[in-house]
């Protein structure tokens, strides 16, 4: 799949994920089979641009190529202007946030709230566009949206047209409303009916957490591409297992205990080298929570963890998690309700 001047490996993307799809955690998902990864949502606020916060965000040493930047924000102008600052500073491809549907950005006018203003997304597609190709023509800039405000009001076709028209190269799409916030299931049919109406690549997102759905949404709605976003959360190699099943129809075996102990080891280094040992032992903590759950005695095991704030001391305690585990079985054994 292309897009620009880049081709990408294969069409199953990470969702860009607020807290959760930092550099280390793209670098994970890249390894074990995703083609493609968008960053945690960056805003557009000049005076949030230096933040520890956002230079974290914008911190791209030494990631896989291409490297795409989400942006988020309600003024044309100043969202361009972040385009730019972020080109600078390593985005190779701008991504515009039109999907969140979180209060904090929606209560702001931005993320899934634009979608009521068709008028402004024109404004804000066409001033970004028009900055980003007049001064860096090789990166594209592509969209994410959802299918509408609300169930009555879904309007994911006529905001498609206007991203085509304003010189969107690639859009997303969420199979839900704003108001749908992530209740209820997926519907694909308004993204079918999007790809079916334009010509730019389109990418279905939502619900897709297995290789049989991954193959189902790609059949219902003629995609061109996948984004998988909570499903990969504690289970990033859910990118090699769609990409083994979408090319030979074949389904891989669940990676064994000791491969999952070595995936979060080279997680956790990786994590605790990018935020240092305050903020890293803090942040680990959701994604072990993650790994762990369902698992026989995880429920004790997260408590303890929360106690520990030393980086060596809790890597140190997961490894002892899952030695404790190869002890019972090869293989993961979920016995509590994940």
């Amino acid at each position: 799949m292309k897009l620009g001047p880049f081709t990408l490996p294969n069409n199953l993307f990470v969702a860009p994920m607020a807290g959760v799809t930092d550099r280390p955690f793209r670098q994970l998902c890249k390894r074990l089979g995703a083609g493609y990864a968008v960053s945690e949502m960056i805003a557009s606020n000049a005076m949030l641009w230096n933040s520890a916060k956002t230079l974290r965000r914008a911190n791209h040493d030494g990631e896989v190529e291409p490297i795409s930047v989400q942006i988020a924000g309600a003024d044309p102008e100043m969202m361009a202007e972040a385009a730019l600052l972020n080109i600078e500073r390593g985005a190779q491809i701008i991504d515009i946030n039109m999907g969140c549907p979180a209060k904090k950005v929606c209560n702001v006018a931005s993320g899934s709230a634009l979608l009521k203003d068709e008028p402004l997304v024109g404004r804000i597609l066409e001033t970004i566009v028009e900055t980003v190709k007049k001064n860096y023509p090789q990166v594209p800039v592509t969209l994410k949206i959802r299918t509408g405000w609300d169930r009555e009001h879904k309007n994911a076709l006529q905001i498609a047209k206007i991203a085509v028209n304003s010189g969107i190269e690639m859009l997303t799409i969420h199979g839900r409303t704003k108001a749908d916030l992530y209740r209820g299931e997926a519907e694909y049919e308004t993204i079918a009916a999007v790809k079916a109406a334009i010509t730019i690549p389109v990418v279905a997102n939502g619900d897709i957490n297995s290789p049989l759905k991954a193959a189902q949404v790609l059949k219902e709605t003629g995609a061109d591409a996948l984004m998988i976003g909570r499903a990969a959360q504690g289970r990033p190699w859910i990118f090699r297992e769609i990409s083994h099943y979408l090319n030979t129809g074949e389904l891989l075996q669940a990676p064994k205990v000791a491969e999952i102990q070595e995936i979060m080891n080279h997680h956790l280094l990786d994590h605790y080298a990018f935020y240092g040992e305050y903020v890293g032992v803090r942040t680990a903590r959701k994604h072990i929570g993650w790994y762990c759950k369902g698992l026989k005695g995880s429920h004790v095991f997260r408590q303890h963890l929360n106690t520990i704030e030393d980086c060596q001391k809790q890597l140190v305690a997961v490894n002892h998690f899952f030695d404790s585990l190869k002890q019972d079985s090869e293989h993961l054994i979920y016995l509590e309700a994940a």
